[in-house]
């Protein structure tokens, strides 16, 4: 370990921080030469391998992200023009399915329409495993593309618990404010709290830890994160 990564880890002490303090000693720790991504790790008291405790939705965040998404939509017929219209940076049908099948992967989001769920079914295998197969739970499965692209382009982050009930999300980049980062990290919460299955028994936010692309875990207290939005 160099010494600017021990100076960088020394400023973290082993206890829990608060919101406000987290989100500014994020950003006192990020020492890479680029703006670093914020992320938050949630563990929740759930087991995603039954379908009744699977947390899954999506924020758009009132801070933005400070990511240029590059969003592919699947349509036909008049929605093409509201998809071009809307600012998609790709559109298509059969063609890009076979695009992507081929390797092609120059996107970030996807989004579709209802009727076109049945071409991109044959993409189950590539844009599953990376978190990017449109469903409505995320408002990716839609006729009103206009709202959908609105909606990912002002900061929409869609998120889903992992395999080991816990769930990563972006909060912005280090050159934000902090408290661009905690409003932001706030309306996660919100809908990470509203998503919580019925059937999940204990305390449903277990630990939480903020972190930077390069910048060690700072950890929250996650009794009173929980208590926070009352």
């Amino acid at each position: 370990m160099g010494k600017r990564s021990k100076a960088v880890k020394a400023k973290v002490e082993k206890r829990f921080y608060e919101v406000g303090e987290a989100m500014t000693l994020v950003k006192e720790c990020a020492a890479a030469k680029f703006d670093e991504t914020v992320d938050v790790a949630m563990r929740l008291g759930v087991n995603p391998r039954y379908s009744d405790q699977m947390v899954r939705g999506s924020v758009v965040m009132p801070g933005g992200t400070g990511k240029t998404v590059r969003v592919l939509v699947f349509a036909q017929g008049e929605k093409v023009k509201e998809a071009e219209a809307a600012g998609a940076d790709y559109v298509g049908g059969a063609d890009l399915t076979e695009k992507i099948l081929s390797g092609w992967m120059e996107f970030d989001t996807v989004v579709a329409t209802p009727d076109m769920m049945g071409q991109v079914g044959r993409l189950g295998k590539v844009l599953g495993p990376r978190g990017m197969m449109p469903s409505p739970k995320t408002g990716t499965v839609t006729f009103d593309l206009s709202r959908a692209l609105q909606e990912i382009r002002a900061g929409k982050v869609d998120y889903k618990v992992e395999k080991a009930g816990i769930v990563h999300a972006p909060l912005g980049k280090v050159s934000f404010q902090p408290g661009q980062l905690s409003q932001n990290f706030m309306a996660l919460l919100e809908s990470i709290v509203k998503a919580k299955p019925a059937t999940a028994k204990g305390r449903y936010i277990q630990s939480v830890t903020i972190s930077s692309t390069m910048g060690p875990a700072i950890k929250l207290d996650p009794v009173v994160i929980g208590k926070l939005l009352g």
